[in-house]
């Protein structure tokens, strides 16, 4: 099931102006091989180990974790939420929520969906604050995490193209 049921890489627009989602041209299959997604061309996949797969691009980037079995969706969902760009120390103990624990079911699997703000002790890729989101899916014998991370000041406008792209980017992974 692709995540395109829960997001949409629709046209962000402000003011009349819209940006179409980008080209993802290159297709990742995670190495437990039944998860893919697309990124653009000059993005670096690399296998973390353990079940984690890491997507960069210049700007923004994404986490994927699997796990075999299916957890808690509430437990799991929480443990995602700790995928951060820094240690829980390199971090402000306060992080600003856009939405949190927004749910529902995404095909056969359960799915919860966060997105807030963490800024870290020292700037990471150039920047301080990032604004994450973790959308977490339980059923089909697995449970995944995808984690999309953008500095919080590419964000801001709402016919960003940094928007544009991380939507897609989380839009074209498909579990099975």
């Amino acid at each position: 099931m692709a995540l395109a049921v829960l997001l949409s890489p629709a046209l962000c627009a402000a003011g009349g102006k819209a940006v179409p989602p980008p080209d993802l041209i290159d297709e990742h299959r995670h190495p437990g091989g039944h998860i893919s997604f697309r990124t653009p061309a000059d993005w670096e996949v690399t296998d973390a180990g353990h079940g984690r797969v890491e997507a960069w691009g210049p700007d923004i980037g994404m986490r994927l974790v699997d796990r075999s079995g299916e957890e808690s969706l509430d437990g799991f969902h929480a443990t995602c939420m700790d995928e951060r760009l820094a240690p829980p120390m390199e971090t402000e103990p306060q992080v600003h929520y856009e939405y949190d624990f927004v749910g529902g079911m995404i095909g056969d699997q359960r799915g919860l969906d966060s997105a807030f703000a963490v800024t870290y002790d020292k700037e990471i890729r150039g920047h301080r604050t990032w604004r994450q989101r973790n959308i977490s899916l339980v059923g089909l014998g697995r449970s995944v995490c995808v984690v999309g991370y953008a500095p919080a000041a590419l964000w801001k406008k709402k016919s960003s193209p940094t928007r544009a792209l991380m939507e897609a980017v989380l839009s074209s992974v498909t579990v099975k």
